[in-house]
């Protein structure tokens, strides 16, 4: 159990947590703030919006514990609020709900979309509602009653609204030194990486890696080297080396003390995902064991990523060598819901794969490793991988029948 102080709807609260209990469960089950659906649990629905500092987020992929120091606003802490009074009146007079299971969240991303957006046109407006999922309506009547409010304010010129309660959290926000809780802004994006310090490993969660955090991917494997541990474990010290032999990753800051920067590209279809981090290695050359510690965050999506990678190599002759390693991340945000899936585990497989034979290539003629590929293509993989479990399952299946065929022959 960890103990979190945070603000809810204005009041604060301070409770102890399991680290893996979700913002949603501990909303309804914990303070009854039962305006929070739950549904799909994978941040898909938008049926659990909710307000972080400000901002629309999933509370069912978002751990309690992240929301340290946060201000949390649910539909019931909302119900004075000027705009929210516009949109339910709207909501009604246009048919905006039927059962009214997706309103609360739905109503929280109206108000967003009607304060970021007061110039928006229908057809604005329906592309910022695909995030929440109606099963009843058919959309029109919300994307009405949303646009009605639209114009009244327009009519009435009302100037549009900016969130100034920016502090944390897992939709994006930082806290600025020395900004009180009632006079916050956003950090200008070109503002520079904050610098990782060169602290005890054991404390390095509290910038890097996971700290106290519970990981919500896990996984472990092992792949051979055709070299001995000595060059393979100096082959692993050459970090630029291991950036270009890793799928998708490039380096863009490097120091003798370990201190490094740099970008993770991923392609899904036609979805590109940046991610842009900083990490430090710390490695034990007598046992040739190392471990890095590292933060990233895709600036498109909100998603960030706290890791920790631990990498041992064995000499198992003179010309061969095992590395194992043990991948330990906590995913928050939009791509949360990718961590609980199970081909996840087989598509780092893959990945290790590729970085092992790409290692094994630079060890041997460095010239030949491909870089031209900057972005690692995930659409290939999880193809691969969703082709092999399903050649699997066929192969399970007939052997099956074939066995059952063998059985009956003998029987009769």
């Amino acid at each position: 159990m960890m103990q979190i102080n945070l603000t809810i709807n204005g009041q604060g609260v301070e409770e102890l947590v399991e680290p893996r209990t979700h913002l949603a469960d501990f909303l309804r089950d914990r303070l009854h703030l039962t305006a929070t659906h739950i549904r799909c649990e994978q941040g898909v629905c938008g049926a659990c919006t909710i307000l972080i500092d400000g901002s629309p987020a999933r509370s069912c992929i978002t751990y309690a514990a992240l929301c340290q120091g946060a201000e949390v606003v649910t539909l019931e802490g909302l119900e004075n609020d000027e705009i929210i009074e516009s949109l339910r009146t709207a909501f009604s007079i246009e048919h905006g709900l039927q059962c009214g299971f997706c309103t609360p969240g739905m109503l929280v991303t109206a108000r967003d979309i009607i304060r970021r957006l007061p110039d928006a046109d229908e057809a604005r407006v329906r592309r910022e509602l695909n995030g929440n999922l109606c099963r009843c309506t058919g959309y029109a009547g919300i994307a009405r009653a949303i646009c009605r409010v639209l114009e009244a304010r327009r009519a009435a010129a009302a100037k549009p609204e900016t969130s100034t309660a920016f502090k944390l959290g897992p939709v994006g926000a930082r806290h600025l030194p020395g900004a009180s809780t009632t006079e916050k802004k956003r950090l200008p994006q070109s503002a520079p990486k904050p610098e990782v310090s060169c602290v005890d490993p054991k404390d390095l969660g509290k910038d890097l890696g996971l700290g106290s955090r519970a990981a919500n991917l896990e996984t472990s494997l092992s792949f051979t080297v055709a070299h001995g541990a000595d060059e393979t474990w100096a082959a692993l010290a050459d970090v630029e080396n291991v950036a270009r032999c890793m799928p998708g990753a490039s380096l863009t800051e490097h120091s003798a003390d370990g201190r490094l920067a740099g970008r993770v590209t991923v392609k899904i279809g036609p979805i590109a995902t940046n991610f842009i981090g900083t990490g430090l290695i710390v490695r034990d050359e007598e046992a040739r064991r190392g471990i890095l510690y590292g933060s990233g965050r895709d600036r498109l999506s909100g998603t960030t990523v706290r890791a920790e990678v631990s990498y041992a190599v064995t000499g198992e002759s003179d010309t061969q060598s095992r590395v194992d390693v043990t991948v330990r991340a906590l995913l928050a945000g939009a791509l949360a819901q990718f961590s609980r899936s199970s081909i996840v585990q087989d598509l780092v497989g893959r990945i290790t794969a590729e970085f092992s034979r790409r290692l094994q290539q630079s060890l041997t003629d460095p010239q030949s490793v491909d870089t031209s590929e900057t972005s690692l293509k995930a659409t290939t993989l999880v193809f691969d991988v969703v082709m092999a479990r399903l050649k699997s399952l066929r192969d399970r299946l007939f052997g099956r029948k074939q066995a059952d065929t063998n059985n009956d022959r003998n029987a009769s």
